[in-house]
């Protein structure tokens, strides 16, 4: 039973990276160097926390 509720957070976790991606995507193909470099340093700092859970 533990599986399903951890295969949930993940695929939560999937979707929430998918959005983030799809934000720095378009902050590159809007040439907002700066907003891009915000956001993967955002994203980078959440994924670390993550791994440190």
């Amino acid at each position: 039973m533990e599986e399903m509720g951890t295969d949930k957070q993940f695929n939560s976790y999937l979707r929430k990276l998918k959005r983030d991606i799809e934000e720095i995507q378009k902050a590159v193909k809007e040439d907002n160097k700066e907003k891009a470099t915000e956001l993967l340093d955002i994203l980078l700092e959440d994924t670390q926390k993550d791994i440190e859970d």
